[in-house]
């Protein structure tokens, strides 16, 4: 913890050194500068509004993208048919720049819903191809086991596909956190729509107030940093108890199995004795 501070402080030492040197707040504005510029932010109502606007639809877009990036995963999976149909359109979702979903987007939906759409068709393909890739790669005996016996379909969910693909979901939920914000802000500095984080920062640009661009900034970062590490919290949480459930069973299975075998190599001693009476009476 003491590392990361002196690595901060330093960080901030060299910003302002920057300031100092170059002595343009247009050009160059200082931490000092930014934190005027923040503390005055955060008295405005503008700042409440804006920051509600924007954080309800990026996360909204964020929440709606992974919920569809693994569910279509899952179907896909199941039915290669439409793994086969869903490939062209996430190709082009992860190929196609930003920019140009943001302009089609901002002619189709407006600016009002821009953030939430363009949120969603980044996050999208992202924890699809995760999930996807995840379950192929689940274990093969295991399920054709669950096969065999019959197993319900939720308990193969619980116990056999979710442990297979969390480490997938989890490297697919932080990388799409991010870019979640990222695509977003940029959305609603393109769609310019009043009450949002991105038309902040346009505002301010026009009127070449990098203090108050460095402010905002400050919160995008807070904002998201506060958001991403709570959500990943709860997925680990989530983790923890499943696996805790699993590591019982895989237990209780073991213990089922070393039952079985000790049955059996008593009833095949036990009929191997009567084997030998029988032979011992015939004699």
């Amino acid at each position: 913890m003491r590392k990361k501070i002196i690595i901060i402080a330093g960080w901030l030492a060299v910003w302002q050194l920057l300031s100092v040197i170059i002595h343009n707040p247009i050009l160059m504005a200082g931490p000092l500068e930014t934190l005027g510029a923040l503390a005055a932010l955060l008295g405005t109502a503008e700042f409440a509004e804006s920051l509600v606007f924007s954080f309800l639809r990026i996360v909204g877009g964020f929440l709606a993208g992974s919920a569809a990036g693994i569910l279509l995963a899952y179907l896909a999976d199941q039915k290669p048919i439409l793994r086969d149909i869903l490939a062209p359109l996430v190709t082009v979702l992860k190929s196609v720049p930003v920019a140009s979903f943001i302009i089609l987007a901002l002619i189709w939906f407006g600016s009002g819903a821009l953030s939430f759409v363009i949120s969603f068709l980044v996050v999208f393909p992202i924890l699809y191809l995760n999930t996807l890739q995840g379950l192929q790669n689940l274990d093969g005996k295991l399920l054709e086991m669950a096969e065999v016996f019959h197993i319900p379909a939720s308990s193969r969910l619980k116990y056999i596909v979710l442990p297979g693909i969390y480490p997938f979901l989890q490297s697919g939920f932080e990388l799409a956190l991010g870019m979640s914000w990222k695509s977003g802000i940029a959305a609603e500095l393109i769609g310019q729509y009043k009450l949002s984080i991105g038309n902040q920062l346009y505002m301010d640009k026009i009127t070449l107030d990098t203090a108050g661009i460095l402010a905002w900034t400050v919160v995008i970062l807070a904002v998201s940093w506060l958001f991403e590490k709570l959500f990943l919290l709860l997925v680990r949480t989530a983790g923890r108890k499943t696996f805790g459930a699993v590591g019982r069973s895989g237990e209780s299975a073991g213990a089922a199995k070393e039952n079985g075998r000790s049955g059996e190599s008593v009833g095949t001693e036990e009929n191997e004795q009567q084997d030998r009476a029988g032979k011992g009476e015939k004699a």
